[in-house]
């Protein structure tokens, strides 16, 4: 790449202990279901996922450190019910994941992922989900911003609201105050969020109010959308998902996680390097990442390996990317699907789901 990402963002430490994107529109976008599909890895969630509805995949990450999240995810799935794998990963109490690591994991990891976390043991220690920048930030959220502005009664009462117009109701007249409004602005801000939750270099192709766009996602999420099963929503308020787990981790699908393990692949490369042809896409947020030139490329790269009807999905959060014009006679634009499935996303940082087909 002419603006190598690798050479502009750290990639040694994890940035992403969980997937901040709702697998539920991948499902839906990519119809998974016995097909191959290339999936950027990040914490390895959405691959996990993707892989309990039934796809071969392929998950890509620039970042060794990211790949040697999801390598211990994999064999803690392997290794342990599905107890012991709530505990272990740091969604249940455990006094002893250093020596569930040490005896049983271990021997399951790659030299390069068991030497990565021979270095945190820490994180271990304390349960990998929790072990990200971006997880981090939200703990700054939780612990120093949200007591200014609300207390616990009113962030459970946030969280067990099921009825929408009594979310609507609550909101408007309990939660939507001047505080929340000013210290959402400041902490969602470019500046903080670049400082302490994600790369600064993530945010180089973004123009215009960074909070104000998250603020209104965040609106459509406490109003709108059900609180009291948004993982997402409720990591951030409370720190951990008492109440609704991450998809993959969700039993039926776990199980299914559990049994196709042998169907994932992991590569440590750029997603367009990966080997072989595909019939979905999980492209995250990479291209908003990348200068308009090289974003065309890549995604010339990407749309090469596709194999037609193949679908690409992947969300925008604060830069427009929509197919560039030299690929779209190549492909048909999902632009209603899109659309409306992100009208359903919980995980409410992005402004817009895009989905394209390849034509045949």
């Amino acid at each position: 790449m002419a603006d190598d990402l690798a050479q502009r963002v750290r990639f040694d430490f994890i940035h992403y202990a969980n997937c901040w994107e709702d697998p539920r529109l991948l499902f839906e976008a990519l119809q998974p279901v016995g097909k191959r599909i290339l999936s950027i890895a990040s914490g390895g969630d959405n691959s996990l996922a993707l892989l309990g509805e039934g796809a071969e995949v392929v998950a890509a990450d620039l970042s060794r450190a990211q790949l040697a999240c999801i390598e211990l995810k994999v064999a803690a799935i392997r290794e342990l019910d599905d107890e012991a794998l709530l505990a272990f990963l740091g969604l249940r109490p455990s006094a002893d994941r250093l020596a569930v690591h040490d005896k049983l994991l271990r021997l399951r990891l790659s030299e390069n992922a068991a030497a990565f976390w021979n270095g945190h043991p820490g994180d271990i220690a304390a349960g990998i989900v929790h072990a990200g920048k971006f997880e981090n930030y939200f703990r700054l959220f939780r612990t120093r911003v949200l007591p200014l502005i609300h207390g616990r009664r009113t962030v459970e009462s946030l969280l067990a609201a099921r009825d929408a117009a009594g979310r609507r109701d609550f909101y408007d007249r309990r939660w939507n105050n001047r505080r929340w409004r000013l210290m959402f602005r400041l902490f969602f801000s470019r500046w903080v969020m670049g400082r302490f939750g994600r790369d600064p270099e993530f945010f180089r192709y973004v123009e215009g109010s960074v909070a104000d766009r998250i603020l209104a996602r965040a609106e459509h999420a406490l109003t709108v959308l059900p609180t009291h099963d948004n993982p997402y929503l409720e990591y951030i308020l409370t720190g951990n998902f008492a109440r609704a787990l991450p998809p993959y981790l969700e039993p039926e699908r776990l199980a299914r996680v559990r049994a196709n393990l042998d169907r994932l692949t992991l590569f440590e490369g750029p997603a367009q390097e990966a080997p072989g042809e595909f019939d979905g896409f999980n492209l995250s947020d990479i291209f908003e990442y990348m200068p308009p030139d090289v974003a065309e490329r890549v995604y010339g790269q990407l749309l090469d390996k596709a194999r037609p009807g193949a679908r690409l999905a992947y969300w925008n959060m604060l830069v427009p990317r929509a197919c560039p014009e030299p690929y779209r006679a190549r492909v048909k634009a999902l632009d209603e699907l899109g659309a409306r499935l992100l009208e359903q996303d919980r995980a409410f940082f992005y402004r817009r789901f895009v989905v394209a087909e390849a034509r045949a």
